[in-house]
């Protein structure tokens, strides 16, 4: 299950048509298609302009077929509308991203008098894919309440996993958390989608193991989201932000040229990032520095070849193109890797992140809560706000139920280091939604806090790194994947949904202890590129199971706080 070949295959499908044509996209789709394309590529394919439904302005070009790629919603569909009533194209053909509503399909047929639309087609890419094994819905507010879902994200979640499990011609068994109410609702709507679905889902292949949908809420593992990581494309996202695969240091210290201000991280797109994804900042350094010395190395070999006819002009400027792009791309990110070292000694994140890794790995309150306070009131070592009340977040999780817990005390602290109240209100939000009573602890393997490793977890050796002292923290999906796969996940704790369609495809009662081999990961409240560097690991190691994983949203550290500060 390769999402980027997912994805690239749709758009293949919509601008494949011959002949040059406009490619019309809406606020969500042409973030979609922006993440699995370039716009070279699609040039290829005589996409001579792309524009934007919303976009009033649009040049009158009659003589030139339009291909749309367009969301699923009122909005897209008003505007759809009005475009029909006034075509600004010779033709037009509707590719959709998800499933069409019958009363949108006719209002399109009723405006359609000038019989301008030559075809209509569902598509399902109603999500954003950041990597192959990574995607995204990008819905921050989700709740209504605590363990509670606003309804109008509720449907486009719905409708977006949907889509997914369509685009990977899935008719998944549904596993889900049986503490969390959202996970609960997601599960039974989905599932009765579903079994409503025959027409779509008895086109796709019926395998002997059935694959899984696992939904899983954030509030059972607060811990990795509020923990620094070490590898390349989280550091990233931790530090400086990505948003649509693109990284924006406007505002920073770089002396980057202007034209790579705006840095765009796509695996599928980039060599050099692709390679150093998941690589700890010790070792980006080394590969950074071997990246540069073959760029030296390449361009000596080439500069030492002197110019003495047509033949070695011609070669010149063939290479040409490519040196410069690569030239481009060491810039990028050496002035990324650059920026990540200044907010690292910045932010003391050497000395913050070992505290970080002490308290959610071992059990030492005492030295923890010793070394807690020294950072919050050093002078020596002045930290951000924001990471103080991390910290102390983490310790209020850690050590709630421990009997010399001193949480009053912290948060006096932090009060009196000059920390706005609204901010301290974090830490008390933060056990409200994720505390002790209100997570799965569903037996001592699945604990957030447990270090210890067992036969369960051969095959993701390469997922941690237990001597280094910044990455011995264990996600725990990690142990929930472990039974997972193995089909030994106690159905108490993570209850099935069979849909109707799939009871009259298969027997599906027995499936006790068979290796499972499609399985996709879905988080309630978010996921994290760490989480998303155990899968791909573990796909790497794994060959005859294939897990993709995804969330409402990616989290760093800033974005989880907030959206659990603005918890009612």
């Amino acid at each position: 299950m390769d999402l980027v070949k997912v994805g690239q295959s749709y758009v293949d499908k919509i601008v494949t048509d011959t002949g040059i044509k406009v490619l019309l996209l809406d606020d969500i789709t042409s973030s979609i298609i922006s993440l699995v394309s370039t716009q070279s590529e699609l040039l290829n394919h005589q996409v001579y302009l792309i524009d934007k439904l919303e976009n009033e302005n649009r040049d009158t070009i009659k003589q030139l077929d339009c291909v749309c790629f367009l969301s699923v919603s009122e909005k897209t569909i008003n505007l759809l509308v009005e475009e029909l009533g006034a075509p600004k194209y010779k033709s037009y053909k509707l590719y959709f991203n998800n499933v069409v509503p019958n009363s949108f399909l006719e209002r399109l047929a009723e405006r359609d008098d000038l019989e301008m639309v030559d075809k209509v087609m569902e598509l399902f890419l109603d999500y954003d894919i950041l990597n192959k094994n990574l995607f995204s819905f990008k819905q921050l507010n989700i709740f209504n309440s605590i363990d509670a879902w606003n309804q109008q994200q509720f449907l486009l979640t719905l409708a977006s996993l949907k889509s997914l499990c369509f685009s990977l011609q899935t008719n998944p068994i549904i596993r889900y958390e049986s503490n969390s109410r959202m996970c609960s609702k997601l599960a039974s709507d989905l599932s009765y989608e579903f079994g409503q679905s025959s027409k779509i889902m008895e086109k796709f292949p019926v395998n002997d193991i059935p694959p899984v949908l696992l939904i899983l809420d954030r509030k059972n593992d607060p811990i990795t989201p509020l923990l620094n990581p070490w590898t390349y494309q989280s550091m990233v996202h931790e530090l400086l932000g990505i948003f649509n695969n693109t990284v924006d240091l406007t505002g920073t210290p770089s002396d980057l040229p202007p034209d790579l201000i705006k840095l765009v991280l796509n695996p599928s797109q980039d060599p050099f990032y692709a390679q150093s994804l998941y690589l700890n900042f010790g070792d980006l350094s080394d590969s950074i520095k071997t990246y540069v010395n073959e760029y030296k190395e390449k361009t000596v070999k080439h500069n030492s070849n002197e110019l003495t006819d047509l033949n070695d002009m011609k070669h010149f400027l063939e290479s040409f193109p490519e040196f410069k792009k690569l030239s481009n791309n060491i810039s990028k990110h050496m002035g990324l890797i650059t920026e990540l070292d200044r907010k690292i000694n910045e932010n003391h994140l050497w000395q913050v992140s070992e505290l970080e890794q002490s308290i959610a790995v071992n059990d030492n309150h005492n030295a923890d809560l010793q070394e807690l306070e020294k950072l919050l009131t050093s002078q020596e070592f002045k930290i951000a706000n924001n990471l103080k009340v991390k910290l102390v977040c983490l310790y209020a999780i850690r050590y709630e139920l421990h009997p010399n817990n001193q949480l009053p005390k912290m948060l006096s602290i932090l009060l009196q280091q000059g920390v706005p109240e609204f901010e301290i209100n974090t830490v008390n939000r933060m056990l409200k939604y994720s505390g002790s009573t209100k997570r799965l602890n569903d037996d001592s393997e699945s604990s957030i806090f447990n270090q210890a490793t067992n036969n369960l977890l051969q095959g993701f050796k390469q997922s941690h790194e237990n001597d280094n002292i910044y990455m011995q923290h264990i996600p725990r999906l990690e142990r929930v994947i472990s039974k997972l796969v193995k089909n030994k996940l106690p159905t108490a704790h993570y209850p099935t949904l069979i849909n109707d369609f799939l009871k009259k495809q298969r027997p599906v009662s027995d499936l006790n202890g068979a290796r499972l081999q499609d399985i996709i990961i879905f988080f309630v409240g978010g996921v994290t590129y760490e989480e998303a560097r155990i899968i791909n690991n573990f796909n790497l190691v794994n060959k005859s199971t294939r897990i993709v994983i995804g969330g409402t949203t990616v989290h760093n550290t800033n974005s989880f706080m907030t959206q659990v500060l603005e918890l009612e």
